[in-house]
């Protein structure tokens, strides 16, 4: 078995600012394995008159949507960091009456000034620690986004917001597992613990080969599928809710925040 090599901040760059400067410039790339030992976050938006209904949401959904920060309404500034939320990831859905409308790289043109960004943990973030332990990461060391999937559980309600939990699927050596659930134990704010591990018919997954988000995965002999939820819950929601706008990042495609990840530690070449 080949060892995993992750993608290290001084590919990108020596800091978060530097990785998202080649966003600004148009770069269009899944943030697996980018800025490690920098936490990364899933971007949620909606006009202020249904903030309440997203926010409520959150807070109802903790393990798939751990809040990290909420933006004054119309403001592109987050206490994460010297960002720009319009231009600063690499990618952006645009939704509109609950339909995907398109994607683009930047988002200053279509910013209404009442918007509200949700900002949510995402498990990229614990991902540098599970290498650090010796737990494969797959998908990094292919250079593939990671698989995410519909399941069959229900999220709690909350106003026009419904539907099922996303979760993202890392296939990690049985022996491992263990191993797994501990260093991601220690990321509450990045999903935490898995929410299932095994047969993925168990929580509606009919072909584990077939992601609804993300890139098929990789998986060698003797894995066992894991699953985390996942910061893309909220869209499958905003897509039930029909909200007339909102604004999300492309799965996959983060937010890389000046926050060190907890423990402070970083892979550097």
């Amino acid at each position: 078995m080949s060892t995993p090599s992750a993608i290290t901040v001084t590919d990108f760059g020596d800091s978060p600012a530097a990785v998202r400067s080649r966003f600004r410039a148009g770069l269009r790339t899944t943030t697996s394995g980018m800025a490690t030992g920098f936490v990364q976050a899933n971007l949620i938006a909606v006009p202020a008159r249904h903030a309440y209904d997203v926010l409520l949401y959150i807070t109802r959904n903790p393990k798939a949507c751990p809040l990290l920060d909420v933006t004054e309404p119309g403001s592109p500034r987050t206490e994460l960091g010297d960002i720009d939320l319009r231009t600063d990831l690499p990618g952006y859905r645009i939704y509109e009456n609950g339909t995907l409308r398109g994607e683009a790289s930047d988002v200053s043109d279509i910013w209404p000034d009442d918007l509200v960004c949700f900002l949510i943990g995402c498990s990229f973030t614990f991902e540098n620690a599970l290498i650090r332990a010796g737990v494969p990461v797959r998908h990094i060391d292919a250079g593939r986004n990671v698989p995410m999937y519909r399941t069959n559980i229900e999220t709690r309600s909350a106003g026009r917001m419904s539907g099922p939990m996303v979760v993202s699927m890392r296939a990690i050596p049985a022996g491992l597992v263990g191993r797994a659930v501990e260093v991601t134990a220690q990321f509450p704010t990045m999903h935490g613990t898995p929410v299932h591990i095994g047969d993925p018919t168990a929580i509606g997954i009919e072909s584990i080969d077939t992601p609804h988000y993300g890139d098929r995965p990789v998986i060698e002999d003797g894995d066992v599928p894991v699953f985390w939820a996942c910061g893309v819950t909220p869209q499958a929601a905003v897509e039930q809710a029909a909200f007339p706008f909102a604004l999300a990042h492309v799965p996959g495609q983060m937010l890389v925040t000046d926050v060190p990840e907890p423990g402070g530690h970083r892979t550097r070449t």
